[in-house]
């Protein structure tokens, strides 16, 4: 007997309803009661051979307010309505079950509409009334709570808030709008602004900020289709990982308001430069979303680790395998001992992920505190281990980059340790395991942190943008281990301050590589070139981006 059921909770006083069953309709769409402040989604039963339950929270035009979906590995959802400032009184629930035999598998027919009211128990309704008489005042002692533990919340462990920025009023910004970092080591504190529903986040670079109308405009659809972002939410924090010449992987991280991105997981393909939303795709437990993490691929194995990461204050030191040829997800029982970090930087040597630094969580291993410790990870006998390693190494820090160089060799540089923001480089000699200190000559980059970072050649690799303790950068930097020398390098394409972005290099073929502007594009129509790539980030004044810019990796060197 099949007794697979999906079912709701709408209020903390409503008793569950289901949704969807084995021998009724895969798809149901519900109207949220204006009372109802809360919802809950889960499922119960055997899920067989049903894969996913998508589910999103969509405003009066049908526009997502949040995204979410059930698996077997992850079986409930919440929502709440003080978390999104978009939920209005015509917040529809929409729920689609994929997979499994289904007696409708066809979405083009008519979803079943249901009514919550009627289920509503009676005795709930006076205790509504009295929270809707002093729902005002109400809202507003919440918001006060959520803007204090927001802000204790994602605060970077080794920071102090006795020292801030003031805050300066971008053009365009909101008057709630908040800093991305502040001067005083709170480094990871995400404070967003809210730019009106449907734009939760400003695009810049080739692609022009859009208005909230336009936004709801383009991705409004007929009801009987499922909505879909077309590009990921602006954020910072995320990282961004190459798997082949024509995929990158986005996952993970923050955008406005504190709030961790709904659209976890992005596909990006290069062949049209189009995104993908990818959360779906992949079986297994999804990891849980977080900042600060990293990911890398190893092309021998074509899997992609993820490791560690916060969110709020949960710190993790978990490591998550996605499988890019099965498209599953698997979390690994470490042997070993690895502190929770985020913020560290991880490089693939052989198989093996070395971690670097990062941030502790509070209060333990130790309060206030960077690592300075290396940890390596073994995915073949799942084990961590610390190895020996001589020389001088680099200080405790976090935010900073590492770059591995003719597989021989990791390049670290920069980073932050409350209230010190370096600009030093140290080398790690991975056949001898030693460190030491790599004097520079040239123009050397200013002190700075979450900078992106990306190999360009053999002997070279860049260094974009980051945060300097006060303001987010523009500059950029290129590095050569021959000569130990730092160049920088004028950039059009990238000279939009940002800070926790990402930036990765590709192999790409017939490739247009955009200015700010738009006409102001080059076509290398069958062509293959090493491609840079710059997504994200934050510009420490309430604006979080979403824009993807490309830099021809030829071009940049010969402008050295």
């Amino acid at each position: 007997m099949d007794d697979f059921g999906v079912y709701a909770v709408f209020g903390v006083n409503g008793p569950p309803q289901r949704l969807l069953g084995a021998d009724g309709s895969c798809r149901v769409c519900v109207a949220i009661p204006p009372t109802v402040q809360q919802v809950v989604l889960f499922s119960s039963g055997p899920w067989g051979k049903r894969l996913c339950v998508n589910a999103e929270l969509n405003d009066a035009d049908r526009v997502p307010i949040t995204i979410g979906k059930l698996t077997p590995y992850n079986r409930c959802l919440s929502w709440e309505q003080w978390e999104e400032e978009t939920w209005t009184d015509s917040v529809t629930l929409n729920v689609i079950l994929e997979g499994g035999n289904l007696v409708k598998e066809d979405l083009s027919e008519p979803e079943l509409i249901l009514a919550v009211k009627e289920y509503t128990p009676k005795d709930t309704v006076a205790p509504l009334t009295a929270r809707e008489l002093n729902g005002k005042r109400k809202r507003e002692q919440m918001a006060e709570e959520v803007t204090k533990r927001g802000e204790e919340e994602n605060v970077c462990p080794n920071g102090t808030t006795e020292k801030t920025t003031p805050v300066r009023k971008a053009r365009g910004q909101s008057k709630g709008g908040q800093k991305l970092f502040t001067s005083g080591g709170d480094a990871t504190r995400m404070k967003g602004t809210a730019h009106g529903a449907g734009e939760a986040h400003g695009i810049v670079g080739r692609t022009p900020p859009q208005s909230a109308v336009r936004a709801k405009s383009r991705q409004a659809k007929s009801p009987t289709q499922t909505t879909r972002l077309v590009t990921p939410s602006g954020r910072w924090g995320q990282t961004l990982c190459p798997i082949d010449a024509q995929t990158a992987i986005l996952i993970g991280g923050q955008g406005a308001r504190m709030q961790f991105c709904k659209d976890p997981m992005w596909k990006l393909c290069t062949e049209d430069m189009s995104w993908m939303p990818a959360e779906t795709l992949a079986e297994g437990p999804t990891p849980e979303a977080r900042i600060g993490h990293t990911a890398v691929y190893d092309p021998d194995s074509k899997r992609i680790f993820v490791f560690g990461g916060s969110k709020n204050k949960k710190w993790f030191n978990d490591v998550h395998i996605l499988d890019t040829q099965s498209w599953k997800w698997t979390m690994v029982e470490a042997q070993g001992k690895v502190p929770p970090l985020a913020y560290h930087s991880c490089s693939m040597f052989r198989g093996e992920l070395f971690v670097l630094g990062g941030v502790f969580p509070r209060p333990n291993p130790e309060p206030d505190g960077c690592s300075d410790s290396l940890y390596i990870f073994d995915p073949h006998l799942s084990i961590w281990y610390e190895p020996i390693v001589t020389g001088d190494k680099p200080s405790p820090r976090s935010g900073h980059s590492a770059c591995v160089m003719q597989e021989r060799k990791i390049y670290v540089f920069g980073g932050w340790d409350t209230p010190v923001c370096y600009n030093d480089m140290y080398m790690l000699d991975l056949g001898l395991m030693e460190f030491c200190v790599v004097k520079t000559t040239g123009k050397v980059p200013s002190p700075r942190s979450w900078h992106g970072s990306a190999v360009l050649s053999d002997t070279k690799f860049l260094i974009h943008g980051g945060y300097n303790g006060n303001n987010a950068l523009s500059d950029t930097f290129v590095f050569d281990t021959d000569t130990n020398s730092w160049t920088e390098v004028a950039l059009p394409q990238l000279s939009v301050p940002r800070a926790g972005h990402s930036i990765i290099t590709m192999e790409i073929s017939g490739l247009r590589h955009f200015s700010r502007e738009d006409e102001d594009m080059d076509m290398d129509t069958g062509s293959v070139s090493k491609t840079l790539l710059v997504f994200g980030g934050g510009d420490n004044e309430g604006n979080f981006y979403s824009d993807l810019m490309t830099v021809a990796v030829e071009k940049l060197l010969g402008a050295i």
